[in-house]
């Protein structure tokens, strides 16, 4: 059965027709009350990296993690399978014969029932997995969506999907499911951006109201949904008489029948579409991502310049080969610790904090049911323990007690590697395993066993301690995927247990993980303190634990909790200079205080905790750097993400603390403001340039977070799918079910005060001058200008820029418009210029407001202006084009303005359409 909503004769829409299936959900809206459920996987973690290789046009080493938390569901694994070499024959076809998936993993949880079939990981694990299949968060949230804050061109992070999409179960609403991989992957390998605008699904072209689409070839019907009483109807779009602009209830709906191929950024839901747009089909003036972050580019020019496109050639094969699947399921986690006890060691004050790191790292990160073995090394390796199992409380004391106290001879890394090796083999397989390598000596011979390092399938992650570190220790992390980190002889900036606060598993569920809330250093002077607070938040609290280290004395150590109860019965370790304080049951949430005194010294605290309930997930944040090996002058982006589960929180306090090889540290605030180096606005991802470069070497990063009253959650970020309100079918429209709403009182209600900090791993900088560095860097791009009308100006705003990208004062902006979009972005000097020489810049990061009247310059009914801004600093250095605004005059008619009392004939008004395109983007700054 169907409902038919009659249209009379002569309209310009078909007539209306609601499936069975779908009508009765149509006369409201699907209201849920939204949940923070629980998130088991890192979202963005830092030292998670892809291990997907392009092999001969085939994609290996994707892989595919299933949630630990969605039901077991074996028909899923199959479904996954379906989609996969769905997509794989989609991609094939839309690349023209260059691409398609050659070799996939698939990781099922280890909650899930174990069979004969399922293998055990190697390198893969739920941090460098490339796809997730999760829950909908919110419910109802089923949004395909791709973690993606970088730049043009840039790979993404990874892919979300749900049950839904993969079993087929949201065709009518996203289109075919190897479609929406194939949209999906494109956001993440090469770097490209939607092609539609929902928040602006309509622009003005030629003084027409003209659907943001790429290619325009798509067809279809423009018009209204409502829903009242149970009944349904399609009506006209109405225009705003001011502006001349399409209300925001007016929606487009395609036709399910077309002929254009082209895009799948837009709508791969409409079947003809198999290809993405290019140069010849392209629509440049919709004002939609693709455009604005692109420089106007189509997608397949931006996947023309990609590392894989120019490392490949088309095939001749009609159907891509099949699709290698393997099955891995997740085990407990199995670790060896290498530690370097060479004579080096003892110089510094290393193998003391060798001891405390290791210790905390023992206590306190390393999950329980975990197997631990321990090997340490100088010119020869020493099995210290062989694999225990973490139980209860002993099994950690003992493995204490083997950590070494002399240090003495030469440096054999691969001695200690292959020792490891063998201890693991004794129990298991080391596909796999993890081996934390810690060291401080130079070494040359390390590439001697990278081809055992490749076969054993173990992960090693490297901690780089002191100046002189072997300089191809990094190596053995990328090649393995493991996590690479380094710390100075600085003892304040606490980087080594920093370093070994980051090594929680890779595939823990998220509320088993210990977050650290706090990393303080300081070097007193006789008598004096060392004061501060720490706040527990209600989503974590449980295992909490207080950790200080000393360089000579023990201090006056005590803590107090919110109630204002103190502690300080502290357990001592005095040979390795440290003292813990665990906190019994769930710690209080609130403001916790610290107190120490101490004669002329360096004192560290460290405070670590984990979820309070297993049901809610705990705030984190994670960071990292856009590259890990950079040389002057290119610049680097630091990145953190804060987030509850999915959700992004907003309106934190998010610091990067940067230290260089010499011990010194560069602070910087990271901002959320979606100008400069940060891509969204309010997305929870909060980034900032960072050009203070002050000696080659290795650098480490770390990230305070800190919530306050104005921090609150948000809603998700999408860049994915476009969700088809509904189809133009055979003359009658066909309603899609209405797209969940999320209720903004939940998603962004203010969330409680919090503390965090993070490692984000190392990085090495190369050819930086040794004396003075020249002022090189120019002004960031301007990303977010905007333009508005008042009366008969223009206003313009945007986020200023800096003199060294996005820090800084820049010296003057230059403005340009131009009837032609064309004309701003490949011939901007001889553009008109407007007249800005009473313009001073800002700050970097402050909001700029510039109004004029255009002169000199013909605007008549319908015309559309385009706007762009560069800056330029005090060494006449100048920033990329900004993205390109657009507003269009109108002038509206007697009946128009019969419906708007007040307005005069005369009146001419400028409407702004929003953003368009944006501008090259800084060819040197990529993931």
């Amino acid at each position: 059965m169907s409902i038919y909503v009659y249209i009379p004769t002569g309209h310009k829409f078909p007539r209306l027709v609601f499936s069975q299936r779908t009508g009765h959900r149509l006369s409201a809206m699907v209201s849920f009350k939204i949940s923070v459920l629980t998130l088991t996987l890192c979202l963005l973690q830092g030292a998670g990296t892809s291990l997907i290789k392009l092999n001969t046009n085939g994609y290996e080493d994707v892989v595919i993690a299933i949630d630990p938390d969605l039901p077991e569901d074996e028909n899923l694994i199959q479904e996954i399978k379906n989609m996969v070499s769905e997509a794989s024959n989609y991609l094939y076809e839309a690349t023209e014969k260059r691409f398609y998936f050659k070799g996939v993993s698939i990781l099922i949880p280890a909650t899930w029932q174990t069979k004969p079939n399922y293998e055990k990981p190697k390198l893969e694990t739920y941090k460098n997995a490339d796809i997730i299949i999760e829950a909908a968060n919110p419910p109802g949230n089923v949004v395909p969506r791709t973690d993606q804050f970088g730049q043009c061109g840039e790979k993404g992070e990874r892919i979300h999907l749900t049950p839904d999409i993969i079993l087929g179960k949201k065709v009518d609403e996203y289109g075919p499911r190897g479609k929406i991989l194939v949209h999906e992957w494109a956001h993440l390998r090469w770097g490209v951006f939607d092609e539609y605008n929902e928040e602006e699904r309509f622009y003005q072209s030629e003084g027409k109201n003209v659907p943001v689409k790429c290619s325009e070839a798509i067809t279809g019907t423009n018009g209204v949904h409502t829903c009242s009483r149970g009944s349904c109807s399609f009506r006209s779009c109405r225009t705003d008489p001011k502006t001349g602009k399409l209300n925001k209830d007016c929606v487009f709906i395609p036709d399910k029948a077309q002929n254009e191929k082209s895009s799948i950024m837009f709508m791969q839901s409409i079947e003809s579409v198999v290809e993405f747009c290019t140069e010849k089909n392209h629509n440049r003036d919709a004002p939609n991502a693709q455009n604005q972050k692109c420089n106007l580019r189509s997608t397949w020019e931006v996947i023309q310049g990609s590392e894989d496109y120019k490392t490949s050639t088309p095939m001749t094969e009609a159907e891509p080969p099949s699709t290698n699947f393997s099955l891995k399921q997740i085990r407990e986690r199995t670790l060896c610790l290498v530690l370097d006890k060479s004579g080096s060691m003892g110089n510094e004050d290393r193998l003391n904090r060798l001891n405390q790191a290791s210790k905390l790292f023992l206590l306190q990160i390393i999950e329980k049911g975990s197997w631990v073995g321990m090997v340490t090394f100088d010119s020869s390796a020493y099995v210290e323990s062989e694999l225990v199992q973490i139980q209860p409380d002993a099994e950690r004391n003992t493995l204490i007690t083997k950590l070494p106290t002399v240090a003495s001879g030469g440096t054999s890394i691969c001695s200690g590697l292959r020792s490891a090796f063998t201890v693991i083999e004794k129990k298991f397989s080391t596909d796999g395993s993890e081996i934390i390598l810690l060291t401080d000596g130079e070494d040359g011979s390390i590439s001697t066993c990278f081809d055992q390092v490749k076969q054993s399938g173990a992960i090693i992650h490297t901690v780089a301690l002191g100046p002189s570190a072997a300089k191809d220790l990094e190596k053995l992390s990328e090649i393995t995927g493991g996590v690479k980190t380094a710390a100075t002889d600085n003892a304040q900036n606490n980087g080594l247990i920093d370093a070994f606060s980051a090594l929680s598993s890779g595939n823990g569920m998220i509320t088993q993980r210990s977050i650290q809330l706090a990393s303080e250093g300081a070097t007193l002077k006789d008598g004096k303190w060392m004061n501060g607070t720490v706040i527990v938040d209600s989503t974590v609290g449980n295992d909490t634990l207080f950790l200080v280290t000393w360089t000579a004395q023990q201090p006056q150590t005590s803590v107090s909790d919110p109630s204002g109860k103190t502690y300080n019965n502290f357990l001592v370790d005095t040979n390795s200079k440290m003292a813990y304080l665990q906190i019994p049951h769930t710690a209080k949430d609130g403001i916790w205080t610290y107190n120490l005194k101490s004669s002329a010294q360096t004192l560290t605290l460290t405070v670590t905790s984990r979820a309070a309930n297993s049901n809610v997930p705990p705030i984190t944040v994670d960071s990292k750097m856009n590259k890990d090996k950079n040389t002057f002058p290119n610049p680097m982006i630091v990145y953190a993400q804060v987030h509850q589960g999915s959700l992004p929180v907003i309106g934190a306090t998010v610091t990067a603390l940067i230290e260089s090889a010499d011990g010194t540290t560069e602070t910087l605030e990271l901002l959320d403001n979606g100008a400069g180096a940060d891509a969204y606005k309010n997305d929870g991802v909060y980034s900032r340039y960072f050009t203070a470069y002050k000696t080659n070497g290795r650098y480490s990063l770390k990230v305070r977070a800190l919530g306050g009253e104005n921090t609150q959650r948000s809603r998700p970020l999408v860049n994915g799918a476009l969700y088809v309100p509904g189809w133009v079918e055979n003359g009658e429209i066909k309603m899609n079910p209405p797209k969940p709403e999320i209720s903004e009182d939940e998603i962004q209600g203010n969330i409680q005060s919090f503390s965090r900090t993070t490692s984000g791993g190392s990085f090495i900088l190369s050819n930086i001058p040794a004396n003075s560095i020249p002022d090189v860097f120019p002004p960031s791009q301007i990303t977010d200008l905007e333009a508005n009308v008042e009366d008969d100006h223009i206003s313009l705003t945007w986020t200023a820029p800096g003199d060294d990208y996005d820090v800084g004062q820049a010296q003057q902006y230059i403005i340009k418009m131009s009837k032609e979009i064309l004309k701003l972005r490949e011939d901007f000097d001889t553009a008109l210029q407007v007249n800005a020489t009473d313009l001073i810049p800002k700050d970097a990061n402050y909001k700029e407001v510039f109004v004029f009247k255009p002169e000199n310059f013909t605007i008549e009914n319908g015309t559309t202006i385009f706007l762009a801004i560069k800056a330029v600093d005090k060494a006449n250095l100048t920033s990329p084009l900004s993205n390109i605004a657009q507003v269009s005059r109108f002038i509206p008619s007697p009946e128009e303005l019969s419906s708007s009392p007040g307005t005069s004939v005369s009146t001419i008004v400028l409407s702004v359409v929003g953003s368009v395109a944006a501008v090259a983007i800084i060819t040197s700054v990529t993931l």
